[in-house]
């Protein structure tokens, strides 16, 4: 099985909970597709290097995941049906990107757990 990092960015005018869904939508699809997700993130509005469609935001996420090579040609082509999509780009990981990727989640998850113990800390004084 090969790995693979799929980035894509919905169009602004969906409500988070209409982004949610979509991403929810291409996780599944890669499932049933007999791969499997290894990691996600919501990078979340942005503002976009230029505009696409008359949009100067997106919606970013990250998908990491497991699967054959069939798997991408079919995701891609439902990226390209979907219209909530205005762009995508999928790699494949070798393993330089994948041992950066998992230090990136370690040092991700350090920051969140001191972020939490810091506000734990101001709750209490």
């Amino acid at each position: 099985m090969n790995s693979y990092e799929t980035v894509f960015i919905l169009t602004p005018v969906l409500s988070e909970e209409q982004a949610k869904e979509a991403v929810q939508k291409y996780q599944e699809e890669i499932n049933s597709l007999g791969g499997k997700i290894k990691h996600s993130e919501n990078w979340g509005l942005r503002k976009l290097a230029y505009p696409i469609q008359k949009k100067s935001t997106g919606f970013y996420f990250l998908l990491e995941f497991e699967g054959d090579g069939s798997i991408i040609s079919n995701l891609e082509i439902n990226f390209k049906r979907d219209e909530r999509i205005i762009r995508f780009l999928t790699v494949k990981m070798d393993a330089d990107h994948i041992g950066y990727a998992e230090t990136r989640r370690s040092k991700i998850k350090e920051r969140k757990k001191e972020e939490k113990v810091k506000k734990e800390q101001k709750t209490k004084a």
